[in-house]
């Protein structure tokens, strides 16, 4: 495998044109088993495994799970923002370090398995009792000045749950 792939396992997010009911429906449904597809992947891990990485220099197993926690936490707070607010601006955090934080080293994974499951259930819960009109809620990422609606949101997060899956499947086949 090239690094690409290594990096990309599933291919890099790609922003759509139109995002239909039908995709917004699979996204939702990604969201709401992707914690339980994560549980059984990851839960039982020895403490060796959690140490593997998915790429030379790429997170472990570990970071990966505490990565996933802390992203869709963040995720679920500029849902919250994009809906009480007009097109807010939303803080950025800076991931690898982040993920460079001892806590994320050394931390149970089962805290941030927890984490997900309930993250997880709140913003599906959420999506499901969005009006039409909601879903077209937007949020500005303060550094790309990307406008982002609670739809593209929602399939990014979708891939991104898939991406990480992969990684950590990689990793413990590598």
């Amino acid at each position: 495998m090239n690094l690409e792939q290594l990096q990309y396992p599933i291919g890099r997010f790609e922003v759509p044109s139109e995002i239909s009911k039908e995709q917004l429906q699979e996204a939702i449904t990604i969201l709401e088993i992707f914690p339980l597809q994560l549980r059984e992947l990851a839960s039982t891990l020895s403490e060796e495994k959690l140490e593997k990485t998915y790429r030379e220099g790429g997170w472990t197993i570990r970071q990966v799970v505490h990565h996933l926690a802390d992203s869709h936490h963040n995720s679920y707070l500029r849902y919250k923002w994009a809906l009480t607010e007009d097109n807010p601006l939303v803080k950025v955090y800076d991931q690898n370090a982040w993920a460079e934080l001892k806590d994320s080293k050394t931390a149970p994974i089962a805290w941030s398995l927890t984490h997900i499951e309930v993250v997880h259930q709140k913003i599906v819960h959420l999506l499901k009792m969005l009006s039409e009109d909601q879903w077209d809620r937007t949020f500005r990422h303060p550094v790309s000045k990307e406008v982002t609606s609670i739809k593209l949101n929602t399939m990014r997060y979708a891939w991104h749950s898939m991406h990480h899956y992969m990684h950590i499947k990689n990793a413990l086949n590598s």
